[in-house]
């Protein structure tokens, strides 16, 4: 038998499967340990709001027992209706919408712009700026109360609101946290088109910048306006009692001889209230553009 005559038997080549990625298109689902420790954390975050509230609706003797209560009594509205009272809080939560709610939009909307020049436009002098815009962050805002108000002494704005408004219209911590957002959503490629199509810079700002920034934009005010609500340090000095803040209205029920710690707690939560009524009415939107943003990224 010759060479020519041997014929190799035929391999028959079958198509190749797709390889299966272990867990992929499954939902996953969360185990009892992972309820149970959500669930203690929420308990924990929880119990010093459920404390104000039971203590704002008992007397100031109950409070002062052994053991203290544990349940809510009847003097809820009594009690809140003595802290509005006392403290004026219509005026005090007047001024205090007014003040969170503008620095809350102007601290986005500059924070947005700032965040997106550092970002993606290319400028002299850009990492040095940003880094001296990062270090300010370093300075304790206890430093600046001095010269701030004597500067706003010189303007004679002494316990107006402006005085609370204007120190606090951009920060530090917006800017550099909307320029780390903007460096990975939003997409070099995406400005370039909107240029080559004619688009003029605030076009791109209005259009393609603040889209994608919106998630960011989202978290940063409800931030901002939670910490512009509860701030206490620079109002209680910029202000007065006749045209004050809710931090600094409630700081008015802690004075007298034997301070009634009943209409303190009813004033705290009142206090509280806004804050929480803003998270019910747009917490989903917020945590929406942060998973949002998350798949995006």
């Amino acid at each position: 038998m010759t060479t020519s005559e041997l014929t190799l038997p035929q391999v028959r080549k079958e198509p190749r499967r797709p390889r299966r990625v272990m867990g992929a298109g499954k939902q996953l689902h969360a185990g009892p340990v992972t309820y149970i420790v959500l669930t203690v954390f929420a308990l924990v975050s929880l119990a010093p709001l459920v404390w104000t509230a039971i203590a704002a609706s008992r007397t100031d003797r109950r409070l002062a027992e052994t053991p203290p209560p544990l349940w809510f009594g009847g003097n809820l509205f009594k009690n809140m209706q003595a802290a509005w009272d006392q403290a004026g809080l219509g005026t005090a939560m007047f001024n205090s919408t007014v003040v969170a709610g503008t620095i809350t939009v102007a601290t986005v909307l500059f924070s947005t712009l700032a965040g997106f020049a550092f970002a993606k436009l290319r400028f002299r002098f850009s990492s040095a700026l940003l880094l001296l815009t990062i270090g300010t962050m370093m300075i304790p805002p206890q430093l600046a109360v001095v010269p701030l108000y004597l500067w706003m002494s010189d303007l004679g704005w002494s316990n107006q609101l402006q005085t609370v408004i204007l120190p606090t219209l951009v920060t530090a911590f917006g800017t550099f946290f909307m320029r780390q957002y903007l460096v990975q959503a939003l997409p070099t490629e995406l400005i370039e088109a909107a240029r080559v199509d004619g688009a003029s810079s605030l076009r791109v700002v209005w259009h393609v910048v603040f889209p994608a920034a919106r998630p960011a934009m989202a978290v940063l005010g409800l931030l901002t306006f939670v910490f512009a609500w509860n701030d206490f340090l620079w109002p209680i000095i910029a202000l007065n009692q006749q045209n004050p803040t809710v931090q600094v209205a409630l700081n008015s029920l802690g004075t007298g001889y034997v301070p009634d710690q009943a209409v303190i707690m009813a004033g705290a939560l009142l206090g509280t209230l806004p804050l929480l009524i803003a998270f019910i009415l747009f917490g989903k939107q917020i945590v929406g553009g942060i998973m949002q943003g998350a798949i995006k990224g």
